[in-house]
């Protein structure tokens, strides 16, 4: 049977913040540049399928990837597949370990991923943590914390990637705690060469990535100010985009499923390039889908 390929769609961000990679002991940044999924060669999908063994400790917004990832797989089973067992899919221990970054407090989620490694679930190769919102009330030693004990991981576990992520957006803006503790994320991971996921960047953006809507006051609803009125980006811009071609999930927790459809992307892009992807567009145009 004829493989469908990955889903095109117009009208997003080519530039993606990424080096060449992780392995060369450069910082791995996936953003709100690197959602458009029908620029990723399809054999770099099936590869990391073949490659990774992840799993993804997370609560309620951290499932927003995994919605935006079951919307793909229900648009293209053959390619986007995801299950626990793995096989010919992708093996994703979801909620496993259980809880996040800061559930049941900011130091926990470190002992149950060294348990399962050390364990049952020794066989992981990629490793994933998000946050819910304890992110925004951190303080910069709070952070600190979080990034010793993932270094402490990666040195504990060197044939174990580990992938950072910030938190998402509470509506404080570019002057608020969570901006100070994102950004304290982000230089980490630039300077010391680490893969992140950066969760709170591509939600301060929609597909067409002219406005950081972060600087507008945006929180994980998608909801931003302007002139006074709360408005909400995800819902504009699929009242201006009728015919996008995303696939969108039932739902997004704590959000609206376009945002969950663009992590859900992220999250491919970000496993075509830890496959051996180099981030370019291939020559040839990919065959679109449904």
């Amino acid at each position: 049977m004829k493989r469908r390929s990955i889903l095109a769609y117009a009208g997003l961000s080519v530039a993606c913040a990424m080096s060449s990679g992780a392995a060369l002991g450069q910082a791995m940044i996936v953003d709100h540049g690197c959602t458009d999924i029908s620029k990723v060669p399809a054999q770099y999908i099936e590869k990391a399928k073949e490659t990774f063994k992840i799993a993804y400790g997370h609560t309620s917004h951290g499932s927003q990837i995994v919605s935006g990832m079951n919307a793909l797989r229900k648009s293209n089973p053959d390619l986007f597949g995801f299950s626990r067992a793995g096989g010919k899919e992708l093996s994703l221990f979801d909620t496993t370990p259980p809880g996040d970054l800061g559930n049941p407090d900011r130091s926990t989620w470190a002992q149950r991923t060294r348990d399962l490694l050390a364990g049952p679930g020794g066989d992981r190769n990629l490793i994933m943590w998000s946050w819910c919102g304890q992110a925004g009330s951190a303080s910069e030693k709070d952070i600190q914390l979080y990034l010793d004990l993932m270094s402490g991981l990666e040195k504990e576990f060197p044939n174990v990637k580990f992938v950072y992520m910030t938190g998402h957006l509470d509506g404080s803006g570019k002057t608020g705690n969570l901006h100070l503790r994102i950004e304290q994320i982000r230089e980490f991971c630039r300077k010391n060469g680490k893969i992140l996921f950066d969760f709170a960047d591509i939600e301060s953006f929609d597909p067409d990535g002219k406005v950081n809507f972060m600087e507008l006051g945006a929180s994980d609803s998608c909801d931003y100010r302007a002139e006074g009125v709360t408005r909400n980006w995800a819902d504009e811009w699929l009242r201006k985009n009728p015919g996008h071609g995303i696939a969108l999930p039932d739902s997004a927790a704590h959000s609206r499923p376009l945002n969950g459809a663009l992590k859900g992307r992220a999250f491919w892009w970000m496993m075509a390039r830890l496959a051996g992807w180099d981030g370019k567009a291939p020559a040839a145009k990919p065959v679109s889908g449904d």
